[in-house]
């Protein structure tokens, strides 16, 4: 099967690094038009636009997807620049740890804030506009970026799990609202994914009982992650709409 975005507009949030990267190197690859956004690091988020395929028309935006504003002056220039938006890949997300034990009253609620207006609240916003948008030209893919968290749970980091069980039933929620519009809604929860990010943790003693949860002996690759993001995305894969693939090399298993 040969995928080929050519012609094809391809928003990807938190684009500039980890997964997003990754997504944003493949689409770009596969000949889509890629913008990605990023929230502080402009210098970064530079210079994976210049490493992306220099054949397509790819785009840079700030975005603090935390405040329901940002989003809604984010799409409307956004549009200015880019008449159709096919797909949507919310990668974006905060991972803050809170334990229960240890923080204060006061850290354990700007944690949750933090977590839930990023990684629920907005891309529950980006999803609004992307599919009014999409309504309009007559379909569209939305992909949504979970974690097995949302499943097993995350002791240390409670907001996180929370936020993506949330994701997990919104995608599903729109997936049914969205299909008479030709419009679908799938969602990847990885377990851990060798990142910029998580390379310390990783290659510590920590790291080694990490790896060890999968039969595999590591960790998901960035790039395996976005091979599913780029075959959910592509057609005739509609009917996996409201689906969840597990994406942790066995690491964590539900029925």
């Amino acid at each position: 099967m040969l995928i080929d975005y050519t012609g094809k507009t391809v928003l990807i949030t938190g684009g500039s690094r980890g997964i997003g990267k990754a997504c944003a190197q493949l689409f770009a690859s596969l000949n889509a038009d890629v913008i990605i956004t990023y929230n502080i690091n402009h210098d970064e988020a530079e210079r994976t636009l210049s490493e992306l395929d220099p054949r397509g028309n790819h785009g840079l935006f700030q975005l603090d997807q935390r405040h329901p504003k940002n989003v809604e002056r984010f799409f409307t220039k956004l549009l200015q620049h880019y008449p159709r938006i096919d797909v949507i890949v919310n990668n974006a997300g905060v991972y803050l740890e809170h334990k229960i034990d240890e923080v204060s009253y006061a850290q354990w609620l700007q944690s949750w804030e933090d977590t839930i207006s990023t990684n629920l609240n907005g891309v529950a916003n980006l999803c609004f506009f992307a599919s009014r948008h999409m309504i309009q030209k007559g379909g569209g893919k939305i992909i949504n970026i979970s974690s097995r968290g949302a499943f097993r749970g995350e002791p240390n980091h409670p907001a996180y799990a929370a936020s993506k069980a949330g994701l997990n039933a919104m995608s599903q929620s729109l997936a049914v609202s969205l299909a008479p519009h030709h419009i679908s809604v799938h969602v990847i929860a990885p377990g851990f994914v060798e990142t910029d990010m998580t390379a310390e943790l990783l290659n510590s003693e920590e790291g080694i009982a990490i790896k060890k949860q999968s039969p595999y002996n590591r960790v998901a690759e960035t790039q395996e992650v976005a091979r599913v993001a780029a075959v959910y995305a592509s057609p005739g894969f509609e009917f996996t709409t409201a689906g969840i693939i597990d994406l942790n090399g066995a690491s964590y298993l539900r029925a």
